[in-house]
């Protein structure tokens, strides 16, 4: 129990307090259930009105550990020969919520059909963030006493352990009816998150993903589709690459991925009418398999009808999940 103690208070202190320590974005592993947190040229791109609830829980199995609200809308407005977005996300780390961060977002992304197959969309996304430590939920060395435990009180300075920042990112989206692939850059800004001393940068974050939807019977409407699809992250010394596939059969997807060294991905998909809802389960191959117990990933999207389209318009063919 010590150990796991010193180790939590040393993870804690180099976050809080080392400047040398950058933050990372939460990641989900649905990427496509939350299309305008993986790139904002995604905004509009359904065309008729779209609201997304995400939720995911990584590593329930170590107290304490990240938990991350997002919720979206979006839709495409002829007037503005593109998409508007909105996103609120609140990401929990720490027991009892010892670290928050709240980020509200704004999206613009227009829209060019460069021939009778192609369109491309380019998004543009402004935020409004908040980082913020419960200073009465940290312990700190100069509290532990060695048979007793955690039993007098700090000497550390009370911070008020908040900062808020203004932050942009965009992105561009390529796609035609059976393939499609994007690029997006978070943080052009690099904003300062340091919540003491700094400066402690937001790294940029760099984003690749491309995929295919592929028909397996030849109806026009083909009710059955795989579509194998790639995706690369980069932010300061964090990278990854997951690659993967989805099966869809009628209202049902199924979809299996891998991230490199790390875990395997297990998706199961439904849709009825205007609602969405999908789960998937990251199962940990790293050295910490037996203590995580995975990730839980849950989203509900919302498809609404919208009125008859007055002039031509693509809307892009790619997983829902």
């Amino acid at each position: 129990m010590l150990k796991r103690i010193i180790l939590f208070l040393s993870i804690l202190f180099s976050l809080v307090f080392d400047e040398k320590v950058y933050a990372q974005d939460p990641e989900f592993t649905q990427f496509y259930a939350n299309p305008l947190y993986l790139n904002p040229a995604f905004a509009g791109a359904a065309r008729c009105p779209r609201f997304i609830l995400n939720y995911r829980n990584q590593w329930p199995g170590i107290s304490g550990t990240y938990v991350t609200y997002h919720a979206s809308y979006d839709q495409h407005i002829d007037a503005l020969a593109g998409g508007i977005g909105l996103m609120a996300m609140n990401d929990v780390a720490g027991a009892g919520g010892i670290l928050k961060r709240t980020w509200l977002s704004g999206i613009y992304s227009y829209q060019l059909n460069v021939t009778r197959e192609f369109s491309i969309k380019a998004g543009f996304q402004a935020t409004y963030a908040q980082v913020s430590v419960d200073w009465s939920k940290l312990t700190f060395g100069d509290q532990i006493d060695p048979k007793r435990g955690f039993v007098y009180n700090t000497l550390e300075t009370n911070y008020v352990g908040k900062k808020s920042y203004l932050d942009v990112s965009a992105g561009l989206l390529g796609y035609s009816k059976r393939y499609f692939f994007g690029f997006a850059a978070h943080h052009l800004t690099t904003p300062d998150e340091a919540l003491v001393s700094g400066p402690s940068p937001l790294p940029l974050k760099i984003t690749g993903h491309a995929g295919a939807v592929i028909p397996l019977d030849m109806a026009k409407d083909a009710e059955t589709t795989l579509s194998p699809n790639i995706l690369y992250m980069k932010q300061q010394d964090f990278q990854q690459i997951l690659l993967g596939l989805y099966l869809t059969k009628g209202p049902v997807v199924g979809g299996l991925w891998y991230r490199n060294q790390d875990s395997f991905i297990a998706l199961l998909g439904f849709q009825k009418d205007v609602f969405k809802f999908g789960y998937s389960y990251d199962l940990t191959v790293s050295k910490l398999t037996n203590i995580t117990a995975g990730s839980h990933e849950a989203s509900m999207t919302f498809q609404f009808a919208c009125k008859p389209k007055k002039k031509k318009f693509r809307t892009i063919s790619c997983p829902s999940f």
